[in-house]
């Protein structure tokens, strides 16, 4: 026998039982990080989405929330973990492109630490105001705003959610300027601009419905392509006059970069079927999202775009942490 076919030889033998485990997967129960508090739209998305998952892969999904660093802890603690498909992580917009920029020690990186596995949700949000505020609409938001740059107050939920970087993109678009309050959630900030001690808030229709219904805030536009079917009186930013403010925060599952392929795909393949059960896809729309239905080479292609995307955003804006 030559070298080289000793090499091969010694070469397959210890990768047979690399793809034995991974034919095998899972064993066990999956832990799903999600880097956020409980209650908000990312553990609602995700709850909905672990039962049906589990039981299609024949072993329990556990939901474990790690806040902290606008998701930053709980997404580096996926990052360090083993890469054998027993811990997933719900990435967002937030966490993947814009906490690698704002926080001057993040420990990881969305390209080069994750394979994006497939997309979980597109979510447009709400630009909502305080009724007793005197901007009725986007194009008077933006005359007030000029006038008194600084003055105009929003709440968000936190530094480097997609609910801050929505308002950091309006700003940039407008050219204006608002003050940042930044809440530890979404809940003290709708509250505080529901008691008047801010102005505006960009948030998510399943964060907002109950105040809009109790006409306790006012819609002013929707970051969306299109209007929202449970609102649509309310203007996209694009027919507000705004299109440079259109976006939508976004979330995908993804593994830890070293993955073994057969794994990735064998999620990938049941969260596709799960996003297009009925049941699941009607409920995430009753919230305002839609299933992102990606995988394989046009997510991650739609992932490396929204990092460099928002990375300009933050650069831009100043936006820093630490």
């Amino acid at each position: 026998m030559s070298k080289f076919t000793r090499r091969s030889a010694l070469g397959a033998a210890l990768f047979a039982p690399a793809v034995a485990r991974a034919q095998a997967w899972p064993t066990r129960p999956i832990s799903w990080i999600v880097p956020f508090t409980p209650g908000g739209i990312t553990d609602t998305s995700s709850r909905l989405v672990a039962q049906p998952l589990g039981a299609l892969l024949g072993q329990q999904v556990v939901v474990e929330n790690r806040p902290g660093a606008g998701g930053g802890i709980g997404t580096e603690a996926a990052a360090r973990a083993a890469p054998d498909g027993y811990t997933m992580l719900y990435g967002t917009q937030g966490t993947m492109a814009t906490n690698p920029v704002l926080y001057r020690n993040i420990r990881y990186e969305a390209m080069r630490d994750f394979v994006p596995v497939h997309g979980l949700t597109l979510t447009p949000l709400l630009l909502v105001a305080n009724p007793d505020r005197p901007f009725k609409d986007v194009a008077s938001l933006i005359a007030y705003a000029k006038a008194r740059p600084g003055e105009v107050t929003y709440s968000s939920s936190g530094i480097g959610t997609g609910v801050h970087m929505s308002a950091e993109l309006f700003q940039l678009a407008a050219g204006v300027q608002f003050t940042h309050v930044p809440y530890q959630g979404s809940a003290p900030g709708l509250n505080d601009l529901v008691a008047g001690r801010t102005d505006i808030m960009f948030d998510y229709l399943v964060a907002t419905r109950a105040f809009l219904e109790a006409g306790r805030l006012r819609p002013l536009a929707t970051t969306g392509g299109t209007r929202l079917a449970a609102l649509p009186e309310v203007p996209t930013m694009a027919e507000a006059g705004l299109s440079g403010a259109q976006n939508s925060s976004w979330s995908a599952i993804m593994l830890q970069a070293a993955t073994p392929a057969p794994i990735v795909n064998k999620m990938a393949e049941a969260l596709s079927k799960v996003l297009a059960e009925p049941r699941v896809a009607q409920t995430l729309m009753g919230t305002g999202s839609m299933p992102l239905m990606r995988m394989g080479e046009p997510l991650r292609t739609f992932v490396a775009e929204e990092v460099v995307r928002w990375r300009a955003v933050v650069e831009r804006s100043g936006a820093r942490v630490g």
